[in-house]
């Protein structure tokens, strides 16, 4: 049956799947898709997972790309979003159901096993792997693949229809006058958690452990985990940052939290997990080579300061006042810098005679 949407009428939302190439590694995505029923105006972003942080989360995110709330909003029956029953009988889950009152909008289900029900967006799913995955994309982080995604969409505002008499653009502009406004405060839709750090300043979440800076240590941390990202908190400010593990009991140390606490106890860096596991091989290679812990602690400060820019001098130092020299541009007395280049002295004499 043919079917017609008023403006701002209704979104469409649906799941895809995807390959890919992030950080050298080949894997599986998750891609939302969004489509406004009128004006055929697309939103598209990816997640590691389909949980139900990813699914609010896309919502929101959604919403503000289109830059306002429709009447409704159609998804099939997935658990992240019914609580109970199917189709027009659904129930949303409690946290559906609260982030549609915030933005006020109904949410509708579709019949078990009718994708029909939902074919904008269907079609969507398909468009978006055949232009944006193939070839398959090689990126570094799935934000720099959520950017190209984003270009996509902004792109395809350019795009005409077939039997439309407008392109996509023009007709998302008609839209603009009947969005329901966005709400002032955008919808928290983290998985939203107080976990203590323990000793060792790690906080655990979704069956891995995040390492926090150490003067957090057994204290009170909020943890925020969205689709991609996990957030601490303290005090209200954000005190790490991390790509969300969806694996099972990995550990995730950050150098920097941990250097105050190595730079009082100098004699740990031979066996400190947060060296071992954080710093480049031929970096820490390096260091175990160095005369004391005390030289090993100040080339982590150095590494800390400096970043990748000192890793490329390693080859032609073995001590850290070299390194430091390298790195600084300054001069250093009586060290050799270790070199396999013939280095031929310039004479100096002819400029005596000006």
């Amino acid at each position: 049956v043919p079917l017609a949407y008023e403006p701002a009428e209704a979104i469409q939302v649906d799941w895809g799947e995807a390959t890919i190439i992030l950080a050298g590694i080949k894997q599986k995505i998750q891609i939302w898709c969004m489509r406004e029923c009128y004006s055929g105006d697309i939103f598209v972003t990816a997640f590691y997972r389909q949980n139900e942080e990813s699914f609010l989360e896309g919502i929101v995110k959604g919403l503000d790309h289109f830059g306002g709330t429709p009447q409704k909003i159609i998804f099939d029956n997935a658990r992240v979003a019914v609580k109970e029953g199917f189709g027009h009988h659904a129930k949303a889950t409690d946290q559906y159901f609260a982030l549609s009152a915030h933005y006020s909008f109904k949410p509708v289900f579709c019949n078990p096993a009718q994708g029909h029900e939902k074919g904008l967006v269907e079609g969507l799913v398909g468009l978006v792997r055949r232009n944006c995955f193939v070839p398959m994309p090689n990126v570094s982080t799935i934000e720099e693949l959520n950017e190209k995604l984003l270009e996509y969409c902004e792109k395809y505002r350019h795009h005409k229809i077939p039997g439309k008499s407008m392109t996509v653009g023009e007709m998302a502009e008609n839209c603009r006058n009947h969005w329901i406004l966005l709400p002032p405060y955008r919808y928290d839709a983290s998985n939203t958690l107080q976990v203590k750090a323990d000793d060792f300043s790690l906080v655990r979440f979704d069956h891995n452990k995040y390492s926090v800076p150490h003067q957090y240590s057994s204290k009170m941390i909020t943890v925020k985990g969205s689709g991609n990202q996990v957030k601490m908190l303290y005090g209200g400010e954000v005190i790490a940052e991390y790509d969300r593990d969806y694996r099972r009991g990995s550990t995730h140390y950050r150098l920097e939290h941990y250097i105050g606490l190595i730079e009082k106890r100098p004699r740990s860096v031979y066996n400190a997990a947060p060296i071992k596991e954080t710093v480049p091989k031929e970096f820490y290679q390096f260091l175990m080579q160095l005369d004391s812990p005390k030289e090993i602690v100040k080339a982590l400060r150095l590494y800390l300061d400096t970043g990748e820019e000192l890793l490329k001098h390693l080859p032609y130092t073995d001590s850290y006042d070299t390194l430091y020299a390298c790195v600084t541009g300054s001069t250093v007395k009586n060290v050799p810098i270790k070199t396999s280049v013939r280095i031929v002295l310039p004479d100096l004499k002819r400029y005596d005679a000006l």
